[in-house]
């Protein structure tokens, strides 16, 4: 056996599922399930019970699996150890980013960032997924993402994990320029128990801005009418510009809103606010690379 296959074996069992094993180790599902196949054969026993949609772990495959990941975190600590002597970083890195986080932090240059970080540490692999925020606090607290760019949908993040705040601005509505809700001419906000009968635009669900929206309107007692949802927030002014909802997004760089066809009313009553961050786990040790990319990002999208 080599470590090739005890790392595919353990992706397999905590995915239960061969193409997504395969796409998280980034490689081809036949080649994965051909290396799991050929760690069986010597081991002389069956580890996976591949019977069903689901691939889970038979008894034999149970007791191997703690060991299996002992082999490759001793593997890590090796590697980890010869680094630090030759002062080279290498490695894998997996960075996750909410839809439309990028446009909510339109002023951080990541690409920028992740290009100097490759730069300067070629060795080091990163991966980019997008993804709501709920399903990347999820994946964070099982190891499979390092470090997330998410909404905060919640005053205080979920334990084990840490943030920090790039983004903290208004979330507002989008309304069409012939809106009724716009009169009289010179209005600039709009209460939250307005826009109980109206058609709402949003985010989709698991993002922190539609989290924030979806509370919010809970303790004011109703349920938000949510008539489209959209994952870019230029494209939820765009919606709400032809008068298909309101739109419930972050504050529009300026002059953009009318260029759209759109006035922007800030949300009051309670005043609702839509929060970036940067998200890691703190219960679990991270790989060098991963603190040294954390490191980078918490410093140069620290807010200014």
């Amino acid at each position: 056996m080599d470590i090739r296959q005890l790392r595919y074996f353990v992706t397999v069992a905590e995915e239960a599922n061969f193409t997504r094993a395969a796409a998280r180790l980034h490689l081809a599902q036949p080649g994965v399930s051909a290396q799991v196949r050929q760690l069986e054969k010597e081991l002389g026993q069956p580890l996976l019970d591949r019977s069903s949609r689901s691939v889970t772990l038979t008894e034999v495959g149970e007791a191997v699996l703690p060991y299996a990941r002992a082999a490759l975190a001793a593997v890590e600590a090796v590697r980890r150890t010869a680094d630090e002597f030759t002062g080279l970083l290498r490695g894998h890195v997996t960075l996750g980013l909410v839809s439309g986080a990028a446009a909510a932090a339109h002023e951080f240059d990541l690409a920028a960032i992740l290009a100097g970080f490759h730069e300067d540490h070629p060795q080091v692999e990163i991966a980019l997924t997008e993804d709501t925020s709920e399903r990347m606090l999820t994946a964070l607290n099982r190891g499979e993402l390092d470090i997330a760019v998410i909404g905060l949908a919640d005053e205080q993040p979920p334990p084990g994990i840490s943030v920090q705040v790039l983004v903290d601005e208004s979330l507002v509505a989008g309304v069409a320029l012939d809106d009724p809700a716009l009169a009289p001419p010179d209005r600039t906000s709009i209460p939250l128990s307005e826009l109980r009968d109206r058609p709402l635009i949003s985010l989709p669900r698991g993002t922190g801005l539609r989290g924030v929206l979806d509370r919010a309107c809970t303790q004011a007692g109703f349920r938000p009418r949510i008539a489209f949802e959209a994952a870019a927030p230029l494209f939820l002014a765009q919606l709400a510009a032809r008068g298909l909802g309101v739109a419930v997004l972050p504050a529009l760089p300026a002059g953009s809103a009318s260029a759209l066809g759109l006035r922007t009313l800030e949300i009051t009553e309670p005043p609702l606010r839509g929060r970036v961050a940067l998200a890691w786990r703190t219960d679990a040790p991270s790989s060098p690379a991963a603190t040294v990319l954390l490191n980078l990002l918490r410093t140069t999208l620290s807010p200014t």
